[in-house]
């Protein structure tokens, strides 16, 4: 197994809803470390990377921790549990998934989503069931039993429980949380392959918490960094199984650079800049105009006087569900056009945009 899917691997794996991002951050910060890389965390649990090169222009490159998950809201009599989503998750899509709930102890509680059995269906109430219908079942009979026994209570947390695995010899990524942990991968080998390069900027990374329930972390990574310039790295849902002819975001095209979502009309001299920079060096990439979502460029692109950010975003199939499909090859062509740009960029640039 080579090294990138390694750390993909071990990110994917790692439980790490909005505001438990802990695991997460921990294998990061521990690899960072390991690459000599300077790093600190803030109060709200985002890390910080830092390539200082002076009095020069500050790039922050990002990409968020936390993935889709769920939270008990309350505990029925019988030992079920019932929850809200943390994130964007369609109800038809729960029905019988597995999910690990992290319990008082810290320890794993496996479970299923369960919902009434069509048999005990009838007529109107047989369509697809809105997320007050569904409930957890970790297999407590009572109350009693999932308090004293499976220590739940009301706040704990879960994910979807599937493990990463991988067919090198296809190039292809079978795992959960690719949004946007494939996002952190491709971060983290960007710092690394620039760690002792002569750059005409200052790098700062940011692993920002909390994306998923309002780009929360990003408002405050932003503020710290007051960044001149920022690249922000998405897991971006692939339109290629859905959008016949109009195809935006498909896996195996490279990474995808956005002209616009619901949050963010991308700098288009930064944008220009990145699409000749990548056919220049020869790297594949696609380019669409999304008609939903946002991401952490929303924030960044906002914060101090505006600044000029794009998306770098790698194409998963059935992002937020359990079951995520990417390509080697996508992440590969990311990082590299990642490197490309910050090489190419210096106050003169910048400035030029």
């Amino acid at each position: 197994m080579t090294d990138l899917t390694k750390l993909l691997q071990s990110l994917s794996n790692a439980f790490g809803p909005p505001g438990f991002e802990d695991e997460v951050v921990e294998i990061l910060q521990s690899r960072l470390t390991e690459s000599g890389i300077e790093t600190k965390k803030d109060r709200l649990k985002n890390l910080y990377a830092y390539l200082d090169h002076g009095d020069r222009p500050i790039i922050q490159l990002d990409a968020h921790t936390d993935e889709v998950a769920f939270m008990v809201q309350s505990i029925r009599s019988d030992g079920m549990l019932a929850f809200i989503t943390l994130g964007g998750i369609r109800p038809e899509n729960l029905g019988a998934q597995r999910v690990v709930i992290k319990n008082l102890r810290g320890e794993l509680i496996k479970g299923v989503i369960a919902s009434i059995p069509p048999h005990f269906l009838k007529g109107v109430e047989a369509k697809a069931p809105t997320i007050d219908q569904l409930f957890i079942d970790v297999g407590a009979r009572s109350e009693q039993e999932l308090r004293e026994d499976y220590q739940i209570d009301i706040g704990c947390v879960g994910v979807y429980d599937i493990s990463f695995e991988a067919d090198e010899a296809r190039g292809r990524y079978y795992g959960r949380a690719f949004d946007c942990r494939i996002g952190c991968t491709a971060l983290t080998k960007t710092l690394e392959a620039l760690k002792d390069e002569d750059l005409g900027v200052s790098v700062v990374g940011s692993y920002s918490v909390q994306e998923e329930v309002g780009l929360r972390g990003a408002i405050v990574t932003s503020r710290t960094i007051k960044p001149d310039i920022a690249i922000v790295f998405e897991g971006a849902p692939a339109d290629d199984t859905i959008n016949q002819g109009h195809t935006q975001t498909a896996i195996g095209r490279g990474p995808m650079l956005r002209h616009y979502d619901q949050g963010m009309i991308t700098h288009p001299g930064f944008q220009r800049l990145a699409m000749d920079i990548a056919q220049e060096e020869g790297i594949a990439f696609q380019h669409a105009v999304r008609t939903g979502g946002r991401n952490n460029g929303a924030s960044i692109h906002l914060s101090g006087a505006g600044v000029p950010t794009i998306v770098i975003s790698l194409p998963v199939r059935y992002i937020h569900t359990g079951n995520n499909f990417a390509l080697a090859t996508d992440l590969e062509n990311a990082i590299r056009l990642a490197v490309a740009i910050v090489k190419r960029l210096d106050r003169a640039t910048i400035e030029q945009l």
